[in-house]
């Protein structure tokens, strides 16, 4: 009898545990659509003129719209794209009408497009402010003779090109003479992961499992009980 307490004792911590951590990523998940929702409503609302000092807590993601002048120098980002494979994003410095020096994600180009000429000069630019969380440990250094980075590293990339730490993922670029043109990719909810979901529903078979199990080990040692008993 007292190892049958054990078990259904366990059994139940058990499935309070798992069933706590099912609800819990639900909560997660819940929470996580509401940051999803509050990042495409300011993806998608009216650009406005740059701030005067952007910061990541206030403006990421805000739309925004600029005038000014594309530089040539260019920071080359290894990406891969689903639909046209391996490539670079060229980061460019952006000096807008009121002289403001910012970096410009100008968008994607394939690997044998890398050391094509691209046009420069005045343009009118929408897009995004972001600041990409992209760089850790296992990120190797640029390689500065290949001019291929491996993560949009803002305060790095504003260094090397003498810019002011401030990242425009470019939605949309007006030239008056457009060569060799950058595929665009803006700023989307896209890679952003949201797996609770399916993290909760792991959970919950998990704690269904358990339970099941709970119940066979308790039959058992009921029966194991009983026909000691009647042994006896």
């Amino acid at each position: 009898m007292a190892r049958s307490y054990f078990l259904a004792l366990v059994g139940g911590l058990g499935l309070v545990a798992l069933l706590s951590l099912g609800i819990w990523q639900l909560q997660r998940l819940d929470w996580k659509e509401g940051v999803l929702a509050t990042i495409t409503a300011r993806i998608n609302e009216t650009p406005i003129a740059l701030p005067d000092a952007p910061t990541p807590k206030e403006d990421a993601y805000r739309a925004v719209t600029l005038t000014g002048a594309l530089m040539p120098e260019e920071l080359h980002v290894y990406w891969v794209t689903s639909d046209q494979g391996p490539g670079y994003r060229v980061i460019s410095p952006f000096v807008t009408d009121q002289g403001r020096r910012v970096l410009l994600d100008r968008g994607f180009v394939t690997a044998k497009a890398k050391l094509d000429s691209r046009s420069v000069g005045a343009a009118a630019v929408t897009g995004n402010l972001l600041w990409p969380d992209e760089v850790d440990s296992l990120t190797p250094a640029p390689d500065s003779v290949g001019n291929i980075w491996y993560a949009r590293d803002v305060e790095a990339m504003a260094a090397k090109l003498g810019t002011q730490p401030v990242l425009i993922v470019a939605r949309d670029v007006n030239m008056a003479h457009a060569v060799n043109s950058i595929t665009p990719l803006p700023v989307s909810t896209q890679n952003i992961p949201n797996n609770h979901l399916q993290y909760a529903i792991t959970w919950f078979l998990l704690a269904l499992v358990w339970a099941a199990m709970t119940g066979l080990f308790l039959l058992r040692s009921r029966k194991g009980a009983s026909a000691q008993q009647l042994k006896s």
